[in-house]
């Protein structure tokens, strides 16, 4: 499916850059417009004086390519969705079908994972009280005893 879309976008870009080049050449009805920008004469010149008809005809048959690659391109694009979709859903479906366990967990609480190290074993949480008066108590001032 990849490399299909691959040539079909690269045949689509390559009719795309033709069908401009074509359109460019062309000479307007009232000999004005983008075609005298490169040069009246440059049509006849290059493909002779009758080259109307000719032009018209490949400008046609590179415009009906032009919708077929983009009707092809689509098609194929959908295609491929619907199929990374469905492959999606029948991996999702496996997973669910398959049963979940879990490993058990220790009981006690002296038990502990093998390799694990006695400091980040899990240790008792002591709750902490904290004052939010900053003042501290009074002290008494010094007295010396009475000398006898």
């Amino acid at each position: 499916m990849t490399f299909l879309i691959v040539l079909i976008t690269s045949l689509l870009i390559l009719d795309c850059c033709l069908l401009g080049l074509l359109i460019l050449i062309q000479l307007p009805k009232k000999e004005a417009g983008v075609g005298v920008a490169f040069g009246g004469g440059a049509t006849d010149a290059l493909f002779g004086a009758g080259s109307g008809t000719a032009l018209s005809n490949l400008t046609k048959y590179t415009a009906t390519a032009f919708f077929i690659f983009v009707i092809m391109l689509s098609v194929v694009n959908a295609k491929a969705r619907h199929a990374s979709v469905s492959d999606l859903q029948k991996q999702i479906e496996k997973q669910n079908a398959m049963p979940i366990t879990t490993p058990a967990m220790p009981t006690t609480p002296s038990a502990k994972a093998p390799g694990t190290n006695s400091s980040t074993a899990a240790k008792p949480v002591i709750p902490l009280t904290i004052s939010t008066n900053n003042v501290l108590p009074e002290a008494s001032p010094a007295t010396n005893p009475p000398a006898k």
